[in-house]
């Protein structure tokens, strides 16, 4: 009981309508069971966008998702040091097409995110950044606007 209202509370007031470029800090870093919450559109003349879970202090990325629609891919990597590793881009769907709609929640395990797309499980992601709590910055750029985020 007391963990779960303590992670409830680290959780921030949500975002309305924020612009893009959008950054902000993860209080209390990135925590086993923390979700975000990002519902948002892709601009109908869309090439890409990004979403990046950042070590603000380093510059390194734990998770990079870069949905790319010329390819129809959604990009997954880390980047530690200035090098990336190899990109994960197998998807059972790809819900990221000009002029949709998305709601996605993305939630960090002991050893992965798991990341849901209007309820719908889109993809795990392995931790390769091993002291993911170091995580404290949510960046979202590129061709999409937001409606709503929750740290």
């Amino acid at each position: 009981m007391a963990a779960s209202s303590r992670s409830q509370t680290m959780m921030g007031p949500p975002t309305f309508n924020p612009p893009v470029p959008f950054t902000t800090k993860l209080h209390g870093g990135l925590t086993a069971r923390r979700t975000i919450i990002i519902k948002g559109y892709v601009l109908p003349t869309a090439k890409s966008f990004a979403i990046n879970f950042k070590v603000g202090s380093s510059g390194d990325l734990a998770l990079h998702i870069n949905p790319r629609m010329g390819e129809g891919a959604v990009v997954r990597n880390t980047c530690v040091r200035g090098s990336w590793g190899s990109e994960e881009r197998k998807i059972a769907h790809n819900p990221f097409g000009p002029g949709q709609f998305f709601d996605l929640s993305i939630r960090c395990g002991t050893d992965r995110f798991k990341v849901y797309n209007n309820g719908q499980h889109l993809f795990d992601y392995s931790h390769r950044l091993p002291a993911f709590q170091t995580v404290d910055t949510l960046e979202i750029n590129g061709d999409v606007t937001l409606s709503y985020v929750q740290v």
